[in-house]
């Protein structure tokens, strides 16, 4: 081993255990990794910034802005609404909702995909009394394989184009990953209608005007003129009927305590409460408590003009790490923070000291003209079903247009995947279909930054010789091993790195493992280069690996060890499936 090569694994190896490690967030650790590389000399200088003029970070951030015009446009909704009605059994509905999202996956991110579809989703369960929990997971699943379909519905698509193009002269098209995408997605989709059954049930019901995703903790001040003052604990939950827990009081701004039943109430106590949205309505109102946050908002004049809102917390969200008070919600935003829900760890400190995460659900409260662009700017994806104005038809037009368009001029060839995707999302802004501000909002400038960063570090795994030396390893541990059985080990190895590194990263850093061991097997490396596109973008099995896990956790109830349930016999069918199909289309031996 060189010195050379030494260094590239040293590299990549700090840079898998510090996004292990989750302290430091991702695009940092990719810078970190690329001034390092520039430091020790294996990246050369002129070269270090590259990775940021590649056409992959281009089609990323322009598919991006292509998902937020068709979110915005209103037409996913308008389609699915004369099926909505027609969802009566939870086979349907799963089928539906999950068959629609993979399709919709396809040429949109699967991320955005899965958020045009939530709140209809969270309507359905709703109307019809289904646990979403029986909902939400399956079509978070249904998204990562529906962007297996094509070249730009997952960035490891686009990631694995741009290397074979370095390799062979020749990239992938458009719709080269279809056949293999496709046979995934079917069968896939197939079993999701048939094992959401394995989802654990009791999670969620229907609640009225809120929906009932998780307890949520709220706090609300008992104010001198309650009957409550000088009752009991008991007592006041039994106004709540059960449903709501008094988790805390705070008394003289600082003092917590954690009350037993017998405990009495004093004037000016700080309650925290735990229980779902329309139980703490409920409470609240009868015994006569203030919520602590629902202060009245400035501009105002009637009642009518306030809205609660529930939303979960995207993972690009501004509010991530930081709490309610340092965000400056009310004077910032005209919003107030009524109540948090956080799966799995109640929340017993005071609500404006929480730190936010990925997936927390949180009540917000706030004029409901200025509501959704507070949400969009907070980063937040608000659990209710869209507006469809009529006047928005127009545009569902002009972003239909204009996608058909794009994908006609990338699957003739006439025009390059990058030119077509920034010209469509040029498109998109120009006739207004999402607006600027919004467009610029839906780039996830991590993930862009990250790419252009780690492109320079993973090309040294090839330019060191180091990708040829761990698959020289490989090669000697598949021996015995059937072509099919080589191939099947890297889908594996792919799938099982995932879920610590970002799906971009683990394809930047096995993608050239696979062609080398192709090459070193005496194997076409097309069919390599797809098992560890597969590989990268199907994690079922935990709800870090990919953002759509990450988002209908909170949504659905789900806790960390709920997701291999589904998941584990979804990934080996997948693996099963997914060699199989490759082998067909894309034959491993040379012609």
């Amino acid at each position: 081993m060189t010195i050379d090569q030494m260094l590239s694994f040293g590299i990549i190896g700090a840079v898998i255990a510090l996004l292990i490690w989750d302290r430091l967030r991702y695009d940092l650790v990719g810078m970190i990794a690329l001034l390092a590389s520039v430091a020790v000399g294996i990246v050369p200088t002129k070269e270090a910034f590259q990775g940021f003029s590649d056409d992959i970070v281009i089609i990323v951030g322009s598919a991006l802005v292509i998902s937020a015009a068709i979110g915005r446009s209103g037409v996913v909704e308008a389609a699915m609404r004369p099926l909505a009605a027609r969802m009566t059994t939870v086979w349907m509905q799963v089928a539906v909702l999950a068959g629609a999202v993979t399709l919709l996956s396809a040429i949109v991110k699967n991320i955005g995909a899965l958020a045009i579809f939530m709140p209809i989703a969270l309507q359905v369960a709703r109307r019809t009394g289904t646990p979403v929990s029986m909902l939400l997971m399956p079509m978070a699943f249904g998204s990562l394989m529906g962007g297996l379909m094509t070249l730009v519905g997952t960035s490891p698509n686009v990631i694995v184009s741009r290397l074979r193009a370095e390799m062979t002269g020749e990239p992938f098209r458009m719709f080269d990953f279809t056949p293999v995408g496709l046979v995934i997605s079917v069968f896939g989709v197939a079993f999701l209608a048939v094992g959401y059954r394995l989802l654990p049930k009791g999670r969620t019901a229907s609640a009225g005007p809120a929906f009932n995703i998780d307890d949520y903790t709220a706090e609300a001040r008992l104010p001198t003129g309650s009957q409550f003052v000088g009752r009991t604990v008991a007592e006041l939950e039994a106004v709540g009927e059960g449903e709501v827990t008094l988790a805390a009081i705070v008394r003289e701004n600082y003092r917590r305590y954690v009350p037993s039943g017998h405990w009495v109430l004093f004037a000016d106590d700080i309650l925290v409460l735990e229980g779902d949205t329309t139980a703490l309505a409920e409470l609240v109102k009868r015994a006569g408590l203030k919520m602590v946050h629902g202060k009245d908002l400035e501009g105002v004049e009637k009642e009518d003009d306030i809205v609660l809102v529930e939303a979960v917390v995207e993972q690009r969200s501004t509010m991530i790490g930081h709490s309610i008070d340092e965000v400056n919600l009310r004077e910032r935003f005209g919003a107030n923070l009524l109540a948090i829900s956080r799966r799995g760890r109640p929340i017993r400190q005071r609500l404006r000291r929480v730190r936010l995460q990925s997936g927390d659900l949180v009540v917000l409260q706030g004029r409901e003209a200025a509501m959704a662009d507070t949400l969009a700017e907070l980063g937040c994806l608000p659990l209710a079903e869209r507006d469809l104005a009529i006047g928005r038809t127009p545009k569902r037009a002009a972003a239909v247009a204009v996608l058909g368009l794009t994908v006609v001029l990338v699957a003739t060839g006439l025009v390059p995947v990058a030119i077509a995707f920034f010209g469509a999302a040029v498109a998109m802004m120009a006739l207004k279909v999402v607006s600027l501000r919004d467009a610029y909002e839906s780039v996830e400038w991590p993930i862009l930054v990250l790419l252009g960063s780690l492109i320079p570090v993973s090309e040294t795994l090839r330019t060191t010789g180091g990708s040829e030396l761990i698959a020289g390893l490989l090669s000697q541990a598949s021996q015995g091993l059937p072509p099919i059985g080589a191939l099947a080990m890297i889908m594996v190895a792919a799938m099982a790195v995932t879920p610590f590194l970002n799906n971009a990263a683990t394809v930047l850093v096995m993608a050239p493992i696979g062609a080398s061991l192709a090459t070193h097997l005496g194997l076409r490396p097309d069919a390599f280069l797809m098992a560890v596109a597969i590989g990268a973008g199907c994690d079922f099995l935990t709800p870090i690996g990919h953002q759509c896990n990450t988002l209908v956790m909170g949504p659905g109830g789900y806790r960390f060890g709920d997701y291999w349930r589904l998941g584990l016999p979804l990934s080996i069918m997948v693996v099963i499936l997914g060699t199989a199909a490759i082998a067909v289309f894309w034959p491993l031996t040379p012609r």
